[in-house]
């Protein structure tokens, strides 16, 4: 398989655009954070084919999973304390939680079922 498949194109694209809001942000702000970052590596990784790309795309959405269940834990535990001040405000705009509880679970589940898909892995080993 010379080309990936549709699904790990569209990963690529996601984390192609992470990686570039990465980098802005970090430069921006002139802080590093692990948690953006760490797709560039996955990156480099998928672009070269590597035999240890298929083990740090999974670190990398391990940690994305840990990271998203941390501050959900955190905002279901200050939604028991203080229901009011749960709120995303973004540019003025405040977002709806159920909204963006469906959209992490979606793209967390779509990364996963990619990085363990079997082409994914056909991909990699060529």
């Amino acid at each position: 398989m010379k080309r990936p498949t549709l699904a790990l194109s569209l990963l690529i694209a996601l984390y192609l655009v992470i990686a570039v809001i990465a980098l802005w942000r970090t430069i921006d702000t002139q802080a590093m954070d692990l948690f953006s970052l760490g797709v560039l590596p996955v990156l480099i990784g998928l672009y070269l084919r590597a035999s240890w790309a298929g083990v740090v795309l999974k670190v990398y959405i391990a940690i994305q999973t840990l990271g998203f269940t941390a501050l959900a834990t955190t905002g279901i535990i200050a939604y028991q304390i203080t229901p009011e001040d749960v709120k995303v405000v973004f540019n003025g705009q405040e977002l709806p939680l159920p909204l963006i509880a469906i959209l992490v679970v979606s793209l967390l589940a779509f990364q996963w079922w990619v990085a363990f898909t079997a082409s994914t892995k056909r991909y990699l080993s060529e």
